[in-house]
């Protein structure tokens, strides 16, 4: 007998016995969840707020485990290769939406090879510009755009980010031009605006936030289909391009296989903690919304965003660096 059909029996034989265990109760056993990007980052706090909220409602240990590197690929992997026993998450994202198209050969397929558990939260990012910049929104930055074609530099967190896509995007929707300047990493890309080497971002709201409230960058716009509740008086992207949603988004995710009975009772879990008045406030200081809904629902999530940033990234043949 092969080792991959052993390894297939043994996974057949464990899955019975596993959902018994979500259904009878509590588990000593710790539950993981592995965060694809280092400590400090958004997917770790929400990670390390979502963490005491489920050990407290599972009557189980929870252990928040950081495991950066390749854009979230090596997390990702590692949950795909993990028992299916409802005891290791992952906490993907946006990101796992893109890297599906963004990377030529993966060893895995994240559509097919996780089972939806539960959305979190959704990130806007925001459109900024310097405070000099000439145009004060964004029908003004359209005008000026298409006035001067490829001379407005967009910089982002890197190549193949959520951030540089959702300018590409905006480019394809708005049919305007400019350049992207990939850097390393938001704090990076907004010093590089400050100092006028680019003159646009689509970076997330928390890391934007103190320069936007300190008056040393001007928001045009959030990227989310609504505006967020930080920034009220900033309008969304989509009043004046029709359709136009470009957010960051955090949910659950388990092996494929994991028994219907985990998947349930963490899905319950989660919601009541996002339900919580305390935990969606400390979400929202990170300029974050709730994402409630079944595994269902994320599901269906994770498979619009994919192709949605499959079509943009074959479009602008986009590459990882």
């Amino acid at each position: 007998m092969n080792r991959r059909r052993w390894l297939g029996l043994l996974a057949a034989s464990a899955a019975p016995m596993a959902a018994t265990a979500w259904a009878q109760g509590p588990s000593t056993q710790p539950l993981r969840i592995i965060v694809g990007f280092a400590a400090g980052g958004n997917f770790d706090l929400v990670a390390r707020i979502l963490g005491p909220w489920l050990s407290e409602a599972l009557r189980q240990p929870v252990v928040i485990e950081n495991r950066p590197g390749a854009g979230g690929n090596i997390a990702t992997e590692a949950v795909v290769r993990a028992p299916a026993d409802g005891l290791t998450l992952l906490l993907g994202g946006a990101v796992n939406a893109v890297n599906a198209s963004l990377y030529d050969k993966l060893g895995y397929s994240f559509i097919d090879d996780i089972a939806p558990v539960a959305g979190v939260v959704r990130f806007p990012n925001v459109l900024t510009v310097g405070p000099a910049f000439p145009a004060a929104t964004v029908p003004e930055l359209i005008a000026y755009a298409k006035a001067h074609p490829g001379q407005l530099n967009q910089g982002s967190s890197g190549n193949g980010t959520t951030q540089h896509l959702a300018g590409e995007l905006f480019k394809a929707m708005a049919g305007v031009d400019f350049v992207h300047v990939p850097y390393r990493g938001a704090s990076q890309a907004i010093t590089e605006l400050l100092g006028g080497q680019v003159q646009l971002l689509f970076e997330p709201l928390p890391a934007s936030m103190p320069f936007i409230k300190a008056g040393k960058l001007r928001a045009l716009a959030v990227t989310t289909a609504v505006r967020s509740e930080t920034l009220p008086d900033v309008p969304a992207l989509g009043e004046f391009v029709p359709g136009y949603e470009a957010s960051g988004w955090i949910g659950l995710c388990a092996p494929k296989g994991t028994p219907a009975a985990a998947i349930d009772k963490l899905n319950r879990a989660t919601n009541a903690g996002l339900a919580d008045a305390a935990m969606k406030a400390r979400f929202a200081d990170l300029g974050a919304t709730t994402l409630p809904g079944s595994p269902a629902d994320f599901g269906r999530l994770i498979a619009t965003e994919t192709e949605k940033w499959g079509k943009v990234i074959r479009a602008g043949n986009i590459k990882p660096t």
